[in-house]
């Protein structure tokens, strides 16, 4: 059995569901990170499938990962929290079991949380998509992750840097624990897209941020199509998703960010709306076009200056989607 040999820094909460073919590259990533004293909350949601020997396995060989195994199902969020429960380093962070960790994650992440004394520094991520070969390759940073992550920014804040909002997932993150206990951050549970919110609360309530280019996680695009993205056909995955984008944007705007709010009203025009839209068109149900189309009446009418930065396609799409 190895053991960490310096007091742990940080710790990653690692929540799976099902996660038996991708589970060993997730871990092996953490395995690699050049920032070695780490530890691994690995919480299995009431597995099926081989992801609880997997997770055991490697809390067998290695004293730094710790295995939290839930009787029932519970979901992200929930999963999640359990593994906030058990954070007691300076420093936490999040994996998903089907992702993998870039080397130097963990190092960057940290190290420039130590340089600056901010509450959390957020980096680069590229999608993790299936190949010809049978395995997995990676993109390329996508414009809205390169605009809130690119140039290195030390010390800022939303208002500052109000495009950081486009940068919403929960593993691309590394923060200081206590910034979590000041402002009592924790996931919404029984809901897809739970990190969307909490996300947004932590552009809202920090003191100050870092954002590295970095690519700092690979997010996997699973090839069976499982993946909670590849599900948003399903009205209620689509409900979630609306619910979460507007819960988010609701509270950049309660707490008096209107650059920042009006930021992520952009980012829905140009990127989430047309992306739904493009089902709606295809989808036999007509409640699917429905509820997008009052979700993008209410978004146009919060919109503001933000209207004015729709290229053309997007514009025509929205405006489509506005009558449904």
């Amino acid at each position: 059995m190895t053991a960490p040999a310096a007091r742990p820094a940080i710790t990653v909460i690692v929540p799976g569901h099902n996660v038996a073919p991708y589970a060993a590259k997730a871990l092996d990533s953490l395995r690699r990170q050049t920032l070695q004293n780490w530890i691994a909350v690995l919480i299995d949601d009431e597995s099926t499938d081989g992801t609880a020997g997997i997770f055991d396995e490697a809390a067998n060989a290695d004293s730094r990962f710790r295995v939290v195994r839930h009787a029932e199902r519970t979901g992200l969020g929930a999963a999640r929290n359990t593994g906030l429960d058990r954070v007691d380093t300076p420093f936490l962070g999040f994996l998903d079991a089907d992702d993998v960790l870039t080397p130097t994650a963990l190092a960057r992440l940290v190290g420039v949380l130590d340089e600056t004394g901010s509450d959390f520094a957020a980096g680069a991520y590229v999608r993790l998509r299936p190949d010809d070969s049978g395995g997995y390759s990676p993109g390329t940073v996508q414009p809205w992750v390169a605009a809130a992550t690119a140039p290195e920014r030390r010390a800022t804040t939303i208002d500052a840097h109000p495009d950081a909002t486009a940068n919403i997932v929960a593993w691309s993150k590394v923060s200081r624990t206590e910034f979590w206990h000041r402002v009592h951050l924790r996931f919404p549970e029984g809901k897809l897209y739970e990190d969307q919110v909490v996300a947004q609360q932590m552009y809202a309530r920090a003191r100050r941020f870092d954002t590295i280019p970095d690519v700092v996680a690979q997010w996997r695009i699973r090839a069976d199509g499982s993946s909670i993205t590849q599900r948003e056909a399903q009205l209620d995955v689509l409900h979630d998703c609306l619910e979460a984008m507007d819960a988010g944007l609701h509270v950049l705007e309660s707490a008096g960010h209107r650059l920042a709010a009006q930021a992520r009203i952009g980012q829905m025009l140009r990127m989430d709306i047309p992306r739904l839209a493009d089902i709606a068109r295809r989808h036999p149900d007509a409640a699917y076009r429905r509820a997008l189309g009052a979700f993008t009446r209410e978004i146009w009418a919060r919109a503001g200056t933000a209207q004015d930065s729709l290229d053309e396609a997007s514009a025509t799409i929205v405006a489509a989607a506005r009558l449904w």
